[in-house]
């Protein structure tokens, strides 16, 4: 039996690419060739910050000086703008090739990483121990078109992510460069582990010393290509970011690559120095940025036959916190992207940001389900049966209907 991911199996998964070894059957059956790749940001994305209700009256208020507006931002309707930090986003969307699902988020409502991305990641309506994905489980109603890609073609990774994770057959490759981690998460990661994994908080703290002994003495703990210098505040992560999204966008469009692809990034918990234009999400959101344009380039000519969903366990809260950043919330943005989209539109039944609209007080509202957003997505681009989605791909989700003309 296949066991649920511990938390430590969880940190290890962090971009790896984990792909479906075959072709939908039902799609090349219509002339269609389609490729779907899931990004998971673990960590909590702060959609308020990404794409910024700036013609909300209460946005301001409510934000103050971190309010993104004006002249700071990318503007993509006449009440919504888009993060400057994303400028191939912005480009993809004004081309019809990018769609944005506002206040949206999974049946989940408290505020525990390792609980939302279980909820996220297995599709099911509530914690458990669940021993598969979403993801593999739609896969498992596909009929397949004949195997593709030959395990020779990839290295084999780290531990298989619960999205990815059941009996449909999957390949995996690892990014040759490690993510970096920045010092609070590693901070955060040791008081954790110092009273539930000792043996994993030691090995922590090692890495931590040897870290500064090396920054210490002009060493460098990041393996980088000859010739490769990347520099300013975020480079290491937009190389990291690009490099594992590019590379598996290579492997997915190989005409015997595989079709439908998962890969998760980490380092989405902005509780300090989030800031607005330039803080920490600024530098997330600018790799996140680059790595959608390397999926574009390395798609080639199937970009448009791609789609591209970008998905976190939960937003973030509504109010700046006392260390300039926010905190666990509920609602958030999904993002997608690809040539296969009717994009250029922002998708939100929006709720507000007045005192008394605010979810317990104190978070953006949800009134999208996330899972209508992957429905629709499997149901239209793959053509996974809508009576499986709702019964064994998400079940319990017979009142979550698909939602339509995503692609």
């Amino acid at each position: 039996m296949v066991h649920a991911p511990t938390r430590r199996e969880l940190l290890l998964a962090s971009g790896v690419l984990f792909a479906w070894a075959h072709m939908p059957k039902l799609a090349l059956a219509e002339g269609r060739d389609p490729r779907l790749l899931v990004i998971v940001l673990r960590g909590a994305l702060d959609g308020l910050s990404a794409v910024p209700p700036v013609a909300d009256p209460d946005w301001l208020r409510l934000r103050g000086d971190n309010a993104l507006q004006g002249d700071g931002v990318l503007p993509l309707d006449a009440f919504f703008a888009l993060n400057p930090a994303m400028p191939n986003l912005h480009r993809l969307y004004r081309a019809g090739q990018a769609t944005i699902v506002h206040a949206s988020a999974t049946p989940y409502r408290e505020r525990s990483h390792f609980d939302g991305q279980d909820i996220l990641e297995s599709g099911l309506p509530r914690v458990g121990s669940a021993d598969s994905g979403w993801l593999n489980r739609a896969l498992q109603n596909l009929q397949p078109a004949g195997r593709v890609a030959s395990n020779r073609a990839f290295a084999v990774g780290p531990i298989t992510p619960l999205v990815a994770r059941g009996s449909a057959p999957v390949l995996s490759w690892s990014p040759p460069r490690l993510q970096p981690a920045a010092g609070d998460t590693a901070a955060r990661l040791l008081e954790l582990y110092r009273h539930t994994d000792p043996a994993l908080a030691v090995a922590i703290e090692e890495r931590r010393d040897l870290a500064r002994i090396a920054k210490g003495g002009g060493m460098s703990m990041s393996p980088q290509k000859p010739g490769e210098k990347p520099t300013g505040p975020g480079a290491a992560t937009r190389v990291y970011f690009s490099e594992a999204a590019g590379g598996a966008a290579k492997f997915m469009a190989r005409p015997d690559g595989p079709r439908v692809g998962a890969l998760a990034f980490d380092g989405w918990d902005t509780h300090v120095n989030e800031g607005a234009a330039n803080g920490k999400l600024a530098l997330l959101l600018a790799a996140l940025d680059g790595a959608i344009a390397a999926i574009e380039t390395n798609m080639g000519p199937v970009w448009d036959q791609t789609a591209v969903a970008v998905i976190t366990e939960f937003g973030r809260t509504a109010r700046i916190n006392g260390t300039a950043g926010t905190d666990h919330g509920t609602a958030t943005v999904a993002l997608l992207a690809g040539g296969a989209l009717k994009g250029g539109r922002v998708i939100a039944d929006w709720p507000g940001i007045g005192d008394k609209d605010l979810h317990d007080g104190r978070d953006l509202k949800p009134t999208t389900d996330l899972r209508a957003v992957l429905k629709g997505l499997l149901r239209d681009h793959l053509r996974v049966d809508e009576r499986a989605l709702a019964t064994s791909v998400f079940p319990g989700s017979e009142a979550v209907k698909p939602m339509g003309e995503l692609v």
